[in-house]
């Protein structure tokens, strides 16, 4: 996968708060949570190290299966995911371009705002700042 596939966005907060504040507007939105998965407390169950590592598993089934029955194999990559980690002590959400999983799956253009809406929720999980 390319760079340009990927977003990153820099979040001031931890990890943890930053996914506690994804599943708020996740569920503000009234979009399903489907889970959590907590790779760095799994690593560290097991004695190993793992820097802080979530992903965020979420989506809307209204969106979402439009365009799973346009493009099957685009369930390969639904429900949407969203990687929030650390990084030498600056947390991090990636997540995959809208733009990349479309042209990966060949999604018709009118089906791109089911996978468009990644960008802003990621955005509002971001604090403004005030000039």
């Amino acid at each position: 996968m390319t760079a340009d596939a990927l977003v990153t966005k820099e979040s001031p907060a931890s990890v943890a708060e930053t996914v506690a504040r994804l599943a708020t507007l996740i569920a503000e939105r009234g979009i399903t949570l489907f889970g959590v998965i907590d790779h760095s407390g799994e690593a560290h169950a097991v004695g190993l190290d793992l820097r802080d590592t979530k992903v965020v598993i979420f989506g809307n089934p209204k969106a979402g299966t439009p365009v799973m029955q346009a493009t099957p194999l685009a369930a390969l990559d639904l429900p949407l995911k969203v990687l929030v980690w650390d990084d030498g002590g600056q947390t991090k959400l990636t997540y995959t371009a809208p733009a990349a999983l479309a042209s990966r799956y060949g999604i018709p253009d009118d089906l791109l705002p089911a996978l468009a809406g990644i960008d802003a929720l990621t955005d509002a999980v971001l604090p403004t700042t005030s000039s």
